[in-house]
This record gives C-alpha cells, sequence and structure tokens, in this order.
C-alpha cells in the first residue's frame, strides 16, 4: 500500500480542516472563558485564540495576564476546557 503523501499534505492545509480545528479551538476558549476565577476579569478577558500555519492548521487558546500561570496552577482552567470540549460539552 502506498500513500499519496502531497493529498494528505494538502488536505491538511484546507479550509475545511481549517474550519473544524478553529472551531474546535473556540470551543476550548469558550469553555475556559465561562469557567475561569473572576476577581478582576483580566484573566478571563486575556483568554485568546489564534493559529498557526505550519505543514498544518494549529489553533492555541493563549492567555495573557500576567498572573495566568498562578491562575492555572490554582485552578487548570484551561486543562479543564480542553478535557470538557473533548467529551462534547
Amino acid at each position: 500500500m502506498e500513500f499519496n503523501d502531497k493529498f494528505f499534505e494538502e488536505l491538511l492545509k484546507s479550509q475545511g480542516v481549517e474550519n473544524v480545528v478553529m472551531d474546535a479551538t473556540e470551543r476550548v476558549a469558550d469553555i475556559a472563558r465561562a469557567s475561569a476565577p473572576v476577581d478582576t476579569g483580566a484573566y478571563r478577558d486575556s483568554i485568546e485564540v489564534s493559529q498557526k500555519h505550519q505543514q498544518r492548521v494549529v489553533g492555541l487558546v493563549t492567555v495573557e495576564d500576567p498572573q495566568a500561570l498562578i491562575i492555572e496552577a490554582l485552578h487548570g482552567t484551561l486543562a479543564r476546557a480542553v478535557r470538557s470540549a473533548g467529551r462534547g460539552a
């Protein structure tokens, strides 16, 4: 059996795959925002979605709040959002 590598390279860069990846990324970000602990709202409001193109599209959920590492360590907001989105929540 021989795979058509060019086909799969193009498929991973296609608009359809990009749409699926970015929809899933937005879902994770939405869940994270909805479940984020709120003191000042800076953490929740700094949750953003972006994408990178390498050999394929990659969706990224990032948090710009300077306290993000501490908040994530205490609450696991992003980790829980990824698990929840994977379960279809």
